[in-house]
């Protein structure tokens, strides 16, 4: 069964056990409407359903943009702030993924396609990418983890200039302020990201699902108690087949096979 509902918007594919999840609206900078929000979020849930998946990529169509975040045109379809404050929001499907993720950013990443990179657990760049919190030049702000996450990439003055100015950073900035992990050609944006993934994908899928939980803790819990969560984390993946056979590969001096048990 195809994961995605009916629009040519949001393309998904595998290989290797690597999803690659495009965005795929290049005439509009590939903003994201409220039918591809829905497929987004049906993608992201299939992937972790399946073990035919272990890593995702998420980039865009085309040269211009990863995403413009969502189509400002389309926002008046809700009939009430309440309405709109409830939408099904693509990035908070990101974050909650089991499956790690990685942002493969192409092009503009701007409003709630910076948010969407800022979901994701790893961020690569093309040279000719640029990040932006515009919203405050609409008159408004993000509300999809913009502030939370930028904050916790760039530090508190860096997400001030971007979320109170709305100007753009480009790709060496976005580098220098470890909102991305690495720069690269355009070319080898993607072959790149799907070189991470596979690196990830060949990993023990429960313990990298659990380092994801385990790196969310290290944020949002005190110290003491995030290291506790953190020995805990680890003694349930010791107890797995998959640790046991990492162990037994390790002493066999061969690769592990790794089942997700």
């Amino acid at each position: 069964m195809n994961p995605v509902p009916a629009t040519d918007d949001v393309l998904l594919e595998v290989e290797h056990r690597v999803a690659t999840i495009t965005l795929n609206r290049p005439a509009k900078l590939n903003a994201v409407t409220p039918e591809m929000s829905e497929a987004l979020v049906r993608a992201l849930r299939w992937c972790d359903t399946t073990d035919d998946v272990r890593a995702i990529v998420v980039t865009g169509a085309g040269e211009r943009a990863f995403s413009a975040g969502s189509d400002v045109r389309e926002l008046d379809r809700y009939a009430t702030p309440w309405d709109f404050r409830n939408r099904t929001d693509y990035c908070d499907a990101i974050r909650a993924a089991r499956t790690p993720t990685i942002a493969a950013v192409n092009g503009y990443a701007l409003g709630g396609g910076l948010e969407t990179a800022l979901s994701c657990d790893i961020r690569i760049a093309a040279e000719t990418a640029s990040f932006g919190a515009p919203e405050i030049t609409l008159g408004w702000i993000g509300g999809g983890g913009m502030t939370t996450f930028l904050a916790h990439a760039i530090g508190p003055s860096n997400t001030a200039y971007m979320i109170m100015t709305g100007e753009r950073v480009d790709s060496a900035r976005a580098l220098a302020w470890h909102l991305v992990t690495e720069v690269v050609a355009p070319a080898e944006l993607l072959p790149r990201a799907r070189e991470i993934a596979a690196t990830i994908a060949s990993r023990a899928p429960i313990a990298a699902e659990t380092a994801k939980v385990n790196l969310r803790a290290a944020f949002t819990l005190p110290e003491d108690q995030a290291m506790a969560y953190e020995r805990d984390l680890q003694t349930i993946c010791f107890a797995t087949e998959d640790a046991a056979e990492g162990r037994r590969a390790f002493a066999e001096k061969r690769p592990p096979v790794f089942r997700r048990r």
